[in-house]
């Protein structure tokens, strides 16, 4: 069916970004926001809800204050294409996760809650739009959070009943790009990559074979855990375990290197 275009005066056909942080600007309080970047200002937006379709769900990583950060974005199909972009660690994201991670068809619209927590933190309260009700999953420190996503996603990609405005796809990670965003996540020092990399007679990631790719990789996680276990080849075997078998039964290798850091922390934790 043909969808009626209406002429004249309009916004750019651009995703609107929310980003989720709870504050305040002239008065007025906030727990997501817009972004002018030309006036560098944040502005409140005070709608605590937003209704539409989940059309798709991407780990990207964005420079803030001059550090790169891994971010969630949750990407919207609604009146017009939002993205509510988040820190992947945040509690609006895992509390998002868990609610999605309950949902088989996605087909259906849902709507995205916003609430003030305590110290400036924001939960993430998901709901069918028909009939208003809560959906809700208990948390569990033993959650899987590479799996959530890797399932979230799979059923995004097979659900072609779902109405959608048209998503912008996002360009293949290539190795240089990997490289960046694992090194960023474990903030494995650059110096280190580049001496790596004169050792391979090498400038950059991409000109090198997969495997020695794969092993910088292994060598950059190894490193940031060589204080987490109290055995050497603990590190190791939980890499292999839910890293790489995990990423070759496709999962995301960002949500799952974060699951195994996660993991390792967790267990440190406990054992002090």
């Amino acid at each position: 069916m043909a969808t009626e275009i209406k002429l004249g005066l309009c916004n750019p056909p651009e995703p609107i970004y929310l980003y989720v942080n709870q504050g305040e600007v002239d008065g007025e309080s906030y727990v997501w926001y817009k972004f002018n970047i030309s006036q560098d200002k944040k502005i409140p937006v005070t709608q605590r809800a937003l209704i539409g379709y989940l059309a798709e769900l991407r780990l990207t990583t964005k420079e803030f204050k001059g550090k790169d950060n891994l971010k969630l974005d949750i990407v919207i199909s609604a009146d017009e294409l939002y993205v509510v972009r988040t820190g992947v660690e945040t509690n609006f994201a895992k509390s998002f996760l868990l609610a999605a991670s309950l949902i088989q068809d996605f087909s259906k619209p849902l709507i995205i809650v916003a609430n003030g927590g305590d110290e400036n933190t924001v939960f993430c309260n998901l709901y069918d739009a028909a009939t208003k009700t809560k959906i809700y999953r208990e948390w569990s420190r033993d959650l899987d959070w590479a799996t959530i996503i890797h399932n979230i996603q799979s059923r995004l990609s097979g659900n072609s009943s779902t109405p959608k405005l048209s998503v912008v796809p996002q360009p293949v990670p290539t190795q240089d790009l990997r490289i960046k965003n694992i090194r960023t996540l474990l903030d494995y020092p650059l110096d280190l990559v580049r001496e790596w990399l004169q050792f391979q007679n090498a400038s950059n990631p991409s000109q090198l074979d997969i495997s020695k790719i794969d092993s910088l990789v292994k060598t950059m996680c190894l490193a940031w855990a060589a204080d987490k276990c109290e055995y050497p080849n603990e590190a190791e075997s939980l890499y292999q375990k839910h890293v790489v078998d995990a990423v070759a039964s496709g999962a995301d290798e960002l949500a799952a290197i974060s699951a195994w850091m996660q993991q390792l922390q967790t267990a440190k934790a406990g054992a002090v």
